[in-house]
Formats: C-alpha cells, sequence, structure tokens
C-alpha cells in the first residue's frame, strides 16, 4: 500500500522544539521531493518546506525560515521536520506530502500533491 505516514506531533510551550516525522511505504521514495504542509482551524492548508530527492535542494515559507529545518534519510525512507522556537502562530496539523516530482517547486501547491499523509497534530500553548 502507498502511503505516507507522519508522527511526533505533540503538545510543546512557545519556544519549545519538536521533530515530526514522514515515513513513506509502497512507493520509491528516494525519487521524489517531499513536501510538509499545515492546516490550521478556519484556515487554507498551505506549503511549509519541502526538500528535493537528493535532499540538496529546499524551501522554507517565509515565517518558518531560520526556525525549521527539512532533511531526509533515504535509507529509512523518512523526511524529518525539525521545529524549533515554536510560537503561537504555528499550532496546525501537519501533512507531508509529494507530487511525484524530483524537485520544489518555488511556492508548494497543495493542489499539486498526488499523495498526502493523514497529518500530526502540533500544538503550542504555555
Amino acid at each position: 500500500q502507498v502511503q505516507l505516514v507522519e508522527s511526533g506531533g505533540g503538545l510543546v510551550q512557545p519556544g519549545g522544539s519538536l521533530r515530526l516525522s514522514c515515513v513513506a511505504s509502497g512507493l520509491a521514495f528516494d525519487l521524489y521531493a517531499i513536501g510538509w504542509f499545515r492546516q490550521a482551524p478556519g484556515k487554507e492548508r498551505e506549503g511549509v518546506s519541502c526538500i528535493s530527492m537528493s535532499g540538496d535542494s529546499t524551501y522554507y515559507k517565509d515565517s518558518v525560515q531560520g526556525r525549521f529545518t527539512i532533511s531526509r534519510d533515504n535509507a529509512k525512507d523518512t523526511v524529518y521536520l525539525q521545529m524549533n522556537n515554536l510560537k503561537p502562530e504555528d499550532p496546525a496539523v501537519y501533512y507531508c506530502a509529494t507530487d511525484l516530482l524530483d524537485y520544489c517547486s518555488e511556492s508548494p501547491s497543495t493542489s499539486a500533491m498526488d499523495l498526502w499523509g493523514k497529518g500530526t497534530l502540533v500544538t503550542v500553548s504555555s
């Protein structure tokens, strides 16, 4: 079965950190760029970060640049999103997804994604 499975979400205080994981199965993971998206209540889903097939090219939404780091381990079919200095505007359900291309577009589009995980919830609260 082709799927992406996210994990690592949870409750953290402002300024805290979380590391999200996205594990792929049933597809040639090392051929595809993987993106992270998020959706807060009442808001549209938005692209947060993306990493190319080889990992040598990345994209970050302006508001997370310098706080979030995306990486991948192709041997483990896993992409990570290290989130540091979490802010009140970061809580959302975080999803990983792929458009089955090997590169990241300048601004990842939700409509372009072909495969989605079910998401993991990130809550930031004191």
